[in-house]
């Protein structure tokens, strides 16, 4: 099932996020927005995290998780130990989810997103994946380029 696939994905990128965290040689530098680049590598992270959080541990996962989008991007200066805690929360939380969701519910319309046309819920969580691998290599490139 598309579930195995995606658990393996996204928990491999949730845990390269995590090894990008944890490689800046400046923690401070996690803050940074210069050279053009609009989105610190923390408020990434933050926004990955609350995606996740969101679509897979609220809307299925039934987790309670109340999203707050606005802070993703404007919290400045978390310690990097909350952020790699968070990520580790999400990892948890995506084992979970994924482990209990049905082929019946892949086969469901999605209720979530903003979407032109209906999408199944495996069209969306394939989709979420393909957001969480995007922001990654923003983080990645972020951390290249202004941790130096």
């Amino acid at each position: 099932m598309i579930t195995d696939t995606l658990r393996k994905l996204i928990i491999r990128d949730l845990e390269t996020l995590k090894l990008e965290i944890q490689a800046y040689q400046n923690e401070e530098k996690l803050w940074y927005i210069e050279k053009g680049i609009l989105n610190s590598a923390g408020n990434l992270c933050l926004h990955l995290v609350g995606n996740l959080n969101t679509y897979f541990g609220a809307d299925f996962g039934k987790s309670g998780y109340i999203r707050n989008r606005p802070d993703e991007f404007s919290l400045k200066n978390i310690p990097r130990a909350e952020l790699v805690n968070k990520i580790d929360q999400a990892i948890v939380m995506i084992e979970k989810t994924l482990n209990a969701i049905t082929e019946e519910q892949l086969s469901e319309i999605s209720t979530a997103g903003n979407f032109s046309t209906d999408v199944t819920n495996e069209y969306f969580f394939v989709h979420l994946a393909m957001h969480l691998s995007y922001h990654l290599g923003q983080v990645n490139y972020h951390r290249r380029l202004l941790d130096n």
